[in-house]
């Protein structure tokens, strides 16, 4: 049996979101955010279909027809959430001799930091409403799809201090997680990051935040040019980390470091975790998140460097640091052959 997990680059039907409403963490900013989701709908829909969960499908109907977004290429999902970050809860995609598998990993919030009971079942809500076409298999393990980068060819780009983090799966060892890994993924390759976390994450380090497999042998990553700021030493020595890695075939990876925007705090002061490693890859184009900074070009221009020939799109983002992520942890992306 031939298995693969699809890099993110590879031909999509669409991109999975889930609407910001009153019972989110959202609420208290709803037309700012809900703003946002618009732009960002907006874009994805040039390219590719969108599919939205919401709890109030006829109400969310109507603010994007408000907001001018044509809803042909939009399908709704009618489902209770806790929270919008899809890129967690979403089904991960493998091919299996060539078609499309969906894997329903379970969630629990980020090592049960937060509520995830209605998040959990997102995936098998969108399979019984008949939105997703594939065989659906439900893993026992905890597994967040933002934990985990794929080149598409048996490589896996992850971090021990969130697939290790005694909340998630305290009864595996290393070895035997990347066994599993193996056997779910078809993974040849574990590529483990020791270092390197971004101030305000909840999430244990996702490697999303941190460094992403690009094409043609090359990795993106957070680069931390001032040594007064405190996560320079973590990001330097994962930089160096990243310097040993080796492709399949020995060769090192090209490396390509994001430019470091200036801190950015929440309104108690507590550091916010921007990043542009959470950009999200969708038919011919890259979005990526933007944060009002003097940096944010060199940001895009690094990201162009990395997908050439695809369109780079640039999407305010400073908003969705408030709930201490972006643009890739509110996304994931549906392979080609997955939307019925």
């Amino acid at each position: 049996m031939n298995i693969r997990l699809p890099a993110e680059w590879e031909p999509q039907d669409g991109v999975l979101l889930a609407w910001p409403h009153t019972d989110t963490d959202w609420s208290t900013c709803l037309p700012l955010i809900q703003e946002l989701y618009c732009n960002l709908i907006r874009q994805i829909i040039r390219f590719e279909q969108v599919v939205l969960v919401t709890p109030e499908p006829e109400q969310t109907t109507e603010s994007l027809a408000a907001a001018g977004i044509a809803t042909e290429r939009i399908t709704l999902c009618r489902a209770a959430t806790n929270d919008t970050w899809t890129r967690d809860y979403g089904p991960i995609t493998v091919q299996v001799n060539g078609q499309p598998v969906l894997l329903d990993f379970g969630f629990n919030g980020w090592g049960l930091k937060f509520a995830a009971n209605h998040d959990n079942l997102v995936t098998r809500t969108l399979k019984q409403q008949g939105i997703l076409r594939p065989v659906l298999n439900t893993i026992g393990l905890i597994l967040e799809g933002g934990s985990i980068e794929s080149d598409g060819n048996g490589t896996l780009l992850t971090t021990s201090q969130c697939l290790l983090s005694p909340n998630r799966n305290p009864q595996l060892s290393r070895n035997e997680l990347e066994g599993a890994m193996q056997n779910l993924f078809g993974a040849q390759h574990v590529l483990w990051l020791e270092h390197g976390h971004l101030e305000g994450d909840d999430t244990d380090a996702h490697i999303d935040t941190l460094a992403r497999l690009c094409p043609n042998n090359t990795i993106v990553y957070v680069a931390c040019d001032d040594p007064d700021d405190s996560h320079y030493p973590a990001l330097q020595q994962m930089e160096q980390e990243l310097k040993t890695l080796t492709a399949p075939d020995g060769s090192p990876y090209r490396l390509l470091g994001l430019p470091w925007p200036s801190p950015i705090y929440d309104a108690d002061g507590n550091r916010l975790p921007a990043s542009y490693a959470n950009y999200l890859v969708v038919n011919n184009a890259v979005l990526v998140p933007t944060y009002r900074d003097p940096v944010d070009n060199g940001a895009l221009a690094m990201v162009a460097l990395a997908y050439p020939g695809r369109e780079i799109i640039g999407i305010d983002c400073l908003p969705l640091l408030e709930q201490h992520g972006s643009l890739h942890c509110i996304t994931m992306q549906l392979p080609q052959g997955v939307l019925a």
